[in-house]
């Protein structure tokens, strides 16, 4: 070998941080040790699965640990201009803290939904930690061909999930409807991402920044497409209006934890994903992509609200059909803030925006589990899931609807769920610093309409219980609450997880705004 050969091999290699990509790296080999220790496990020692996937996740997020002293990169240029693939900053801790915690809180609530639909406990476990693991790699992704494989690494185990359910016909139309519209989410952001790249030369984020600020007159158009396709791709993954017509079905289709899964961890994605192309990779072109976002923050709240608001109690699954729509509306205060980062003087002022948006997806997180967690356990026993079923839960499980009451009142921004006021205000401040008063107008009148339908379904659960008709005969025996079957068990841990941690945060909310504003990009 030439003396110019070896040096050019040399300084095409490099090393690589594996303390860095520990943690979505645990995540799927813990997936890929279920799936393999499922061909060995007898069926009545299946639910060790659940324990192991548990494991990988809760390991997964410790390994976030080490990584807290300072931003770590691999798999960057070697020649040229610095530029990493992958980077464990500050934001990319958070959010994969949110991701494995959710994905932890998950795992919880499926142990019982296993048993009941009879679900291939094996398969269930690998998808849900190979989407997981897709998940968590994403916020760390800092070129485009990365940030679209941990996109579909984490959606495409999620188009599985959905349809686990084999021969109900719900699911099989959900799982289609997820993915067809994600597979066009996904094509539309890839044509973006070419244009992008045929502009720029580059997918690295930093390096197109750069670009971007003296790209060719004759490819200006371009790169103007380019931009708002990606953008058009990320809105598909976000939920937001007029890209949100999946949600309903899906979540009414896919088995509740995976609804939960889904309104939360997918979301996280989704948004984590359009913060990192919007604040690092697009900032010269703010002028198209900041009143683009705040137009979709405003008709994405609008339009969640009026359909939550249209639930009928008596309707099968419109407990599940709400909290879709909910998180729909709350996708649209989520947009909020990355719309102000658009209007915003500096750097600095776009990453205090960008943590506005992180901590509002922290307290969205917990209550929202916690809500899909009751649901869980109300579905056990009335698998309708109709919001008439909630009526006096509180004297069939004072715990629960005491648990649920609060989630909601978090996610309606009132006491005692100081939580959601304070991150609804951190929002609401965003938009107004940003300059951005008619939306903030409009955030403050959607946050008033959602008033009526999360307190209507408080009161529900406070109600006396609908009277038993009269048949002559001696009721059956109840089977008994389904928290007190083992399975069941982590179900309650997760219900009490989410509770704690949201009283926690409801009386000290100020470390959430001072963790999510350390997440400068």
């Amino acid at each position: 070998m030439t003396p110019n050969a070896s040096s050019l091999a040399t300084s095409l290699v490099q090393s690589v941080d594996w303390l860095a990509v520990a943690p979505p790296t645990i995540a799927a080999l813990a997936g890929l040790a279920v799936l393999v220790a499922d061909l060995f496990l007898p069926e009545r020692r299946k639910h060790l699965l659940g324990w192991g996937a548990i494991a990988g996740l809760a390991l997964a997020a410790l390994a976030l640990l080490p990584l807290l002293d300072g931003d770590r990169s691999t798999f960057c240029l070697t020649t040229g201009a610095h530029a990493c693939s992958y980077t464990a900053d500050t934001f990319a801790l958070v959010i994969q803290f949110l991701v494995l915690g959710g994905a932890l809180l998950t795992a919880l609530l499926s142990f019982s939904a296993l048993d009941d639909l009879k679900l291939p406990a094996g398969e269930f476990w690998f998808l849900l930690l190979s989407s997981a693991s897709g998940a968590a790699l994403l916020p760390a992704s800092r070129d485009l061909a990365t940030l679209v494989i941990a996109l579909e690494v984490a959606s495409l185990p999620a188009f599985a999930l959905v349809g686990l359910r084999r021969g109900d016909r719900l699911s099989s139309e959900a799982a289609l409807k997820f993915f067809l519209s994600s597979v066009t989410a996904t094509a539309v952001m890839l044509l973006g991402v070419s244009f992008v790249y045929a502009a720029t030369g580059s997918l690295h984020l930093s390096r197109i920044a750069d670009a971007l600020t003296h790209v060719d007159p004759r490819l200006d158009t371009l790169a103007q497409a380019g931009v708002v396709l990606t953008l058009v791709g990320f809105a598909f993954k976000t939920a937001a209006v007029p890209f949100h017509f999946w949600v309903p079905d899906t979540y009414v289709g896919a088995p509740v934890p995976v609804a939960a899964y889904l309104s939360v961890v997918g979301k996280a994605v989704g948004f984590s994903g359009l913060i990192l192309v919007t604040v690092l990779a697009f900032p010269s072109y703010a002028d198209v992509w900041g009143p683009a976002v705040a137009v979709l923050a405003a008709l994405t709240m609008t339009a969640g609200n009026a359909a939550a608001l249209r639930q009928r109690p008596e309707r099968s699954f419109s407990a599940v059909r709400l909290l879709a729509w909910s998180s729909v509306a709350q996708a649209g205060y989520l947009l909020v803030p990355i719309a102000a980062a658009g209007y915003a003087d500096s750097g600095r002022d776009a990453s205090r925006a960008v943590g506005s948006t992180v901590a509002y997806a922290l307290m969205y997180a917990v209550v929202n589990l916690g809500a899909f967690a009751v649901a869980a356990l109300v579905a056990r026993t009335s698998p309708a899931n109709r919001l008439a079923d909630y009526r006096g839960l509180y004297a069939a499980r004072p715990a629960a609807a005491l648990a649920l009451g609060f989630f909601l009142l978090c996610l309606a921004g009132l006491p005692p769920g100081v939580i959601g006021l304070f991150a609804k205000v951190t929002v609401f401040s965003a938009a107004v610093d940003a300059g951005l008063g008619w939306l903030a107008v409009v955030m403050a009148l959607n946050v008033v309409v959602a008033l009526y339908y999360y307190l209507q379904w408080t009161a529900v659960l406070f109600r006396a219980p609908e009277p038993a008709p009269a048949t002559g005969t001696e009721p059956a025996p109840p089977t008994g609450p389904a928290v007190t079957r083992p399975r069941a068990v982590p179900l309650t841990a997760a219900i009490a997880l989410t509770a704690a941690v949201g009283i926690a945060l409801s009386g000290a909310p100020q470390l959430v705004l001072r963790f999510a504003s350390s997440t400068l990009l």
